[in-house]
């Protein structure tokens, strides 16, 4: 007879100023019951200046079969992933008085509505992200999560407040209020597992002076939490919080290489100066938070709309963004193609460590569905339509990935967005500048 309590789904191992939470363990399936269905997590990995479409488009429809050269370090993930045609943001383009292209990419990509122009004031649209939040963020930790990898007022090429805002945010809170991504991963670490809200100022400092490992606050709780499970959960939980410590380490490092390091700017403390890197450690600490269900909804900005990043570790010393300016050099096009490549490798190798981790008869990527694409279609160009958009996983069983699904010219992105609020348990009628919920994302 089973006689065991399960275990609650929002279970944390507390200690002095920390607060870990558990990934999915067989205990937190009820005694007795069907097993416990894991949440579905809905995420947006943004990509600035647009796409060297010509190796990203695929030449058919349906199954995916043979990538684009963009698109192959996705090749182990191919049936991971719903590759989309002719999604368009109409109000991405300059139909009003707009914060020029970029902004109004940005500005518009997960509003639906065009950003104003204003040197004083900034006024965008609710993203649906934070109406997603809005809506079932109470059941998670944190109702959102933003992370960024670049800010243009660090960069030095911030021409005014309603530029950097509209470039730098891809969540808005309201109309006037983004929500800033976390660039520094120390930040990000300590918003996730730090719990000082109660610590006295004695206590802050001792634990400052006295720093350890996260997971030394918290050791108590653990070797309570260890005694009551199973073989199976145990070790799920130290693979996990192996993971937590690596991290840690991974950031102790980066600080440690900053401190001997001129980057020449402004810089947050402890961002490393390869991209690969910085990438990784943002993505690992972000699969942390969504394995223990701190949160489902999450923006990751990689580097700001605009950027005139340098790629030098891989041989890039020009600018990202007057590259996409190539005026059809093939030599500036190659380039190009490089760093959307690379962009994706990091993603796809993201990817990986997502389906590695189990829950239940599924992975944390089978039950995700996250956007990974561009404001612009081609940089060059500077259009709004048919943007290079991919949707990874298959939220919970409802999307039939391995394809890619061409739509009508014109198609709103927003209709996207609209089916996956809808997914996600909100019912909206209307978003943006939707016609209707987006056909083709499941067979059913």
């Amino acid at each position: 007879m089973i006689t065991k309590k399960a275990l609650p789904r929002r279970t944390f191992l507390r200690g002095l100023g920390a607060a870990v939470g558990l990934p999915f363990l067989d205990a937190m399936t009820p005694a007795l019951s069907a097993a416990t269905k894991a949440p579905v997590r809905m995420g947006f990995v943004y990509v600035p200046n647009g796409m060297d479409v010509r190796n990203w488009n695929l030449d058919y429809e349906g199954r995916l079969t043979k990538l684009s050269r963009i698109l192959a370090p996705l090749e182990p993930h191919k049936e991971d992933i719903l590759v989309t045609s002719n999604l368009t943001h109409n109000n991405g383009r300059a139909l009003l008085d707009g914060a020029g292209d970029h902004g109004r990419c940005c500005g518009s990509y997960l509003t639906g509505v065009q950003p104003r122009k204003s040197a004083v004031d900034i006024q965008c649209g609710i993203s649906m992200d934070q109406i997603v939040a809005n809506k079932v963020g109470n059941q998670t930790r944190f109702p959102s999560l933003e992370l960024g990898m670049e800010d243009a007022r660090q960069a030095g090429d911030c021409d005014s407040g309603y530029s950097c805002a509209y470039t730098n945010n891809l969540a808005w809170r309201s109309e006037t209020q983004p929500l800033p991504p976390i660039l520094d991963p120390r930040a990000l670490f300590e918003r996730l597992f730090g719990a000082d809200a109660g610590l006295t100022p004695e206590e802050k400092a001792r634990r400052n002076k006295y720093r350890r490992s996260i997971l030394d606050f918290v050791q108590a709780d653990t070797a309570k939490l260890k005694s009551t499970l199973g073989p199976s959960d145990n070790r799920k939980l130290d693979e996990y919080l192996s993971s937590v410590r690596e991290i840690e380490r991974q950031i102790e490092r980066a600080e440690k290489d900053n401190a001997q390091i001129d980057p020449g700017m402004p810089k947050p403390y402890g961002v490393p100066a390869d991209f690969a890197e910085h990438f990784k450690l943002m993505t690992d600490m972000l699969t942390v938070a969504l394995q223990s269900d701190m949160s489902r909804v999450f923006t990751f900005l990689v580097t700001r709309e605009g950027t005139s990043r340098a790629y030098r570790e891989i041989g890039i010393s020009d600018g990202h963004h007057p590259l996409t300016h190539h005026q059809n050099k093939p030599e500036l096009m190659e380039k190009v193609s490089q760093i959307n490549t690379y962009h994706v490798k990091q993603f796809s190798e993201w990817l990986g460590r997502l389906k590695k981790i189990q829950e239940g008869d599924s992975t944390l990527l089978d039950n995700s569905m996250i956007v990974y694409g561009a404001g612009l279609c081609d940089g060059n160009r500077h259009n709004h339509e048919d943007l290079p958009t991919l949707v990874a996983g298959r939220a919970g069983g409802y999307i039939k990935s391995g394809r890619r699904v061409v739509y009508r010219k014109e198609t709103p992105m927003s209709n996207l967005f609209l089916t996956m609020m809808d997914r996600m348990g909100v019912q909206v009628e209307h978003f943006g500048d939707s016609t209707g919920p987006l056909g083709g994302l499941s067979l059913s």
